[in-house]
């Protein structure tokens, strides 16, 4: 962002969420894309859909990460939780 937040007025901010929003959509669709890629391979190889290791491994990072950008970590594991969710069952959908 260009501008200092402080210095936006109420529609500049409310157009800068807007252009967030859909960068948020757009990472989610390539983190989609790359997961059903991940799947791809899992059922070439004979792999279960469910890696718990892996996902433990996600929540840290995503943990790590909220403390790094000041976020409240619990509703960053919560949302990636629910990403994890949402392509486990579309893994399991696709076999």
């Amino acid at each position: 962002m260009s501008t200092n937040p402080e210095d936006m007025s109420l529609d500049e901010l409310r157009t800068e969420i807007q252009t967030i929003d859909r960068e948020i959509v757009e990472k989610i669709a390539q983190r989609t894309y790359v997961a059903d890629t991940i799947a791809e391979v899992k059922d070439e190889k004979g792999l279960p859909t469910t890696d718990e290791d892996q996902e433990q491994s996600v929540m840290d990072r995503a943990g790590e990460n909220a403390e790094r950008f000041d976020v409240d970590a619990n509703l960053v594991k919560a949302i990636f939780r629910l990403l994890i969710e949402l392509n486990k069952v579309e893994q399991r959908e696709s076999r």
